[in-house]
């Protein structure tokens, strides 16, 4: 594959450069293959982040080299990729993020080694109440996947309790993130509250091996229920997106149906494409789900603590 090309991706012709460029070593898999593949899955991942303020982890040198988090939108961007201004009064300034609408776009910030994609959890037309509560699974060491899978099932049991369907993927790393679509009518405060009642519940009820607890050195051969990751501002990769890991592993939608015969090595860069066109895309309802979260918030004014 030649360092510096020009193609045609939809009505846009972008400048390709460094395609030889190996960034994940012992895979042997090069920018040229990145890009490659966010042009076969852009069908698939589109729909998960349009519209949504997005931040990237770039890797210009590889997965073992030093990365950087983005979120103001590099420079220079071209004219035709969308970005929205968002004030954070903490920083004092105004950050403007990329929007992705069409495949030019990812292809454009392939381009850039922006290897992880984090979308926001609501979107720019109503920013400040997220359209979707995440649930983090995040094995401590000592924990293995088969756990993660048991506290998924019981966060899966909660939410049925209170008429909710959580949709569920890997995470490209060891645990699973598990989204709850709602309609955009509560504040990030309160979604994360709820989030809390359900981690606190299942904490309750299987204290062997889930925990809430904060310092990563007390949670060992537990897995963590990050609940916080409902803050605004605050991201979870994106379904597709690649993780900077040996063998190039995807975050991945799966069924419930499919949780116990899954491991987060089947869905990589190289694997994915193929199976999503196979097997379709489980995660694709979550889209179209809006889902009434007062129930449980009403519940988690209670005294489960």
């Amino acid at each position: 594959m030649p360092q510096k090309t020009t193609v045609a991706v939809g009505s846009r012709r972008l400048g390709l450069t460094n395609l030889d460029k190996v960034l994940w070593p012992e895979d042997g898999i090069t920018k040229g293959e990145m890009i490659q593949y966010f042009v076969e899955i852009a069908e698939h991942m589109l729909p998960y982040l349009k519209d949504r303020p997005l931040v990237f982890t770039r890797y210009p040198d590889g997965i073992y080299a030093p990365a950087f988090y983005q979120k103001e939108q590099p420079k220079p961007t071209p004219e035709w990729v969308r970005t929205f201004p968002v004030f954070h009064k903490d920083a004092g300034r105004v950050v403007n993020y990329i929007l992705v609408d069409e495949p030019a776009t990812l292809v454009w910030l392939a381009n850039l080694a922006c290897l992880e994609v984090h979308p926001w959890l609501s979107s720019i037309n109503s920013l400040d109440n997220p359209d979707f509560a995440a649930v983090d699974l995040d094995p401590a060491e000592g924990a293995t996947f088969d756990d993660v899978r048991v506290v998924a099932r019981l966060v899966k049991q909660v939410l049925d309790s209170f008429g909710l369907q959580g949709f569920i993927k890997t995470t490209g790393a060891t645990g699973l993130h598990i989204f709850v679509p709602v309609r955009p009518a509560w504040s990030y405060d309160s979604i994360k509250s709820a989030v809390e009642f359900v981690a606190r519940m299942v904490c309750n009820a299987y204290p062997e091996k889930a925990t809430v607890e904060r310092m990563v050195s007390n949670r060992t051969g537990k897995v963590y229920i990050d609940y916080l990751q409902n803050i605004k501002g605050k991201t979870l990769v994106s379904i597709f997106s690649p993780r900077p890991r040996s063998g190039a592993p995807v975050s991945y939608p799966i069924s419930w149906n499919d949780l116990d015969t899954v491991h987060p090595g089947m869905f990589t860069l190289k694997t994915a494409p193929g199976l999503v066109k196979r097997g379709g895309d489980p995660f694709l309802g979550s889209l179209m789900l809006k889902q009434d979260l007062e129930p449980l918030l009403r519940a988690a004014q209670g005294p489960v603590r």
